[in-house]
């Protein structure tokens, strides 16, 4: 069962109220957890589908809107990068659905909370019990404080290879010695800064939710200062 605690929650940093509670507590059951509990428990696998579905759609929308000098091409790409769903498993963290998950008993003995694919499942079906619920806007809004934010921070953007670009334009003249270390990393939620130097020198930092996004930011913000 979903607790008060986590519907406060979802209030108070969201501003979601479910209306229908059962929805939210289908999103968060796990196949293993209805098998123990026949009677009455739907396990997420249906919600999951339908979130996938919505997920593309709302990001869709929101590329399409927000970025309209991108073409058809640069458009499909960016958002394979953001519902390939690797990084959906850390916003399922930030947003605390990983203690939420009704799991039957081996799973739960055997650690599947923390299993990636776990929570990428239940962030999807989180979304697809809240389009039912509320529809599209709704689930807009939380993307909006979730996913979103990343995306205009460029960290799924890998059109552009920053990193290459940058060491192109600095070795114009000659080698030059670019380094790059990170200096704070965080898993739940995941989370790293990098720093760039350039001929020992420091250049600029990037921050992502992995330590491949931070250096292609440090890249970005070193490139747009020396060009």
């Amino acid at each position: 069962m979903v607790n008060k605690e986590f519907i406060e929650q979802l209030d108070e940093k969201y501003g979601i109220k479910f209306h229908k509670i059962e929805l939210l507590e289908e999103a968060f059951t796990h196949s293993s957890y209805a098998n123990e509990h026949p009677e009455g428990s739907r396990d997420y696998e249906k919600l999951e589908f339908l979130g996938d579905a919505v997920l593309e759609l709302a990001i869709s929308d929101y590329l399409y809107r927000h970025y309209p000098k991108l073409n058809e091409g640069e458009l499909t790409r960016m958002r394979s990068n953001i519902v390939r769903t690797e990084g959906f498993s850390e916003f399922a963290i930030e947003c605390g659905f990983q203690d939420q998950i009704n799991l039957g008993k081996g799973e739960e003995k055997a650690g599947s909370r923390n299993r990636k694919t776990l929570l990428e499942d239940v962030f999807e079906a989180f979304n697809g019990a809240l389009f039912l619920d509320q529809g599209l806007p709704a689930v807009q809004k939380f993307l909006h404080l979730t996913v979103y934010p990343l995306i205009d921070r460029g960290e799924f953007d890998d059109s552009r290879d920053y990193k290459t670009d940058l060491q192109e334009f600095l070795q114009q003249n000659g080698p030059v010695e670019i380094e790059y270390n990170t200096i704070s990393e965080s898993q739940l939620p995941s989370h790293f800064v990098v720093e760039l130097k350039v001929n020992g020198k420091l250049q600029s930092h990037g921050e992502g939710h992995n330590k491949k996004s931070a250096e292609q930011q440090a890249a970005k913000a070193a490139l747009a200062e020396l060009e």
